[in-house]
């Protein structure tokens, strides 16, 4: 399932007795290892500050070799969200989207499971045991600072890692996670499984149409705009959730934390458990729609990797 494309450090990384961090990046849905490794400033930024990072490829329809490659997460294979009814909204069901209005992305592999037109990942394999088994696999390798463990994904690959966080298989393997422009399927608000938490970096655009974070302070579901209608986990609900899980004080609304990039807002909570430059749980936006922004979210993450080991 996982495709053989590498970012090294250092050619010797098989056979140095130095340890080296890891990220497993997670592509977004229909794409492929390339959106991280062929990336100049992904591979510059890496090798400069020693991290090894490998970008599995996922799953398509017909698999293997279908395009629409994803990652598996809570409601995206039933289609059901985590809430059920909201009595509150006219027409609502416990579906993750509006599926009078939403194209059909259904996998074949999902026909036994899905229960609505609104599945739209495949549910062929386990993408939380593959990526245990993964990383188990480069540690028979490479040499790896199993300290230094992270996860990050972009849109679908961004949405996965949130539920990596709540699975069992996961557990004494991540340091950290950071999700770029990618949020759990509404009412998906379960902590992480990891006793006191686990740290995380929260990336999405404000303009952003396909997973909308909402406003500040905002904590109610978000719906898109960009032709379907699917309804996420606003980005102040699930960063507060962790911030909860991590000991932080949520009493008052997160306050504006300076990461040394221009025009972006980053935000967190204090008094949490440890001592780091920055909050352990931060959700930070940019004015920008869909998109990764690699050249200045990419250091952004390493900065914040750099502050978390197990």
């Amino acid at each position: 399932m996982w495709h053989g494309r590498f970012a090294f450090t250092h050619r010797q990384a098989t056979l140095s007795e130095t340890e080296y961090p890891l990220i497993i990046a997670f592509h977004g849905w229909g794409g492929d290892t390339g959106e991280f490794l062929d990336n100049a400033v992904v591979r510059s930024e890496s090798d400069q500050r020693g991290y090894i990072v490998v970008a599995p490829l996922g799953l398509g329809q017909e698999e293997p070799g279908n395009p629409l490659a994803s990652w598996s997460f809570s409601g995206s294979t039933t289609g059901l969200d985590g809430d059920g009814l909201n009595a509150l909204v006219p027409n609502d069901s416990s579906a993750i989207c509006d599926d009078t209005v939403t194209a059909d992305y259904g996998y074949p592999s999902c026909q036994g499971t899905a229960e609505n037109g609104c599945s739209w990942t495949q549910c062929t394999t386990d993408d939380f045991q593959f990526t245990a088994d993964l990383v188990a696999d480069i540690q028979q390798h490479y040499c790896v600072d199993t300290d230094r463990i992270y996860a990050l994904g972009g849109s679908n690959g961004g949405m996965f890692v949130w539920d990596l966080a709540r699975e069992e298989s996961s557990l004494g393997i991540f340091a950290a996670m950071a999700s770029l422009i990618g949020l759990p399927h509404r009412g998906y608000l379960s902590p992480p499984t990891a006793m006191g938490g686990m740290p995380v970096m929260s990336i999405t655009g404000s303009r952003d149409r396909t997973v909308p974070p909402g406003d500040w302070g905002d904590a109610s579901f978000t719906t898109t705009t960009d032709g379907d209608r699917y309804h996420y986990t606003g980005a102040t609900a699930i960063t507060k959730a962790w911030a909860e899980a991590y000991g932080c004080d949520t009493s008052s609304a997160a306050a504006a934390i300076d990461v040394g990039v221009a025009d972006v807002d980053c935000r967190g909570w204090s008094f949490c458990r440890g001592e780091t430059q920055w909050p352990p749980v931060l959700d930070c936006r940019r004015d920008m729609g869909h998109a990764y922004g690699l050249s200045w979210s990419w250091p952004l993450v390493l900065d914040f990797f750099d502050q978390h080991s197990r």
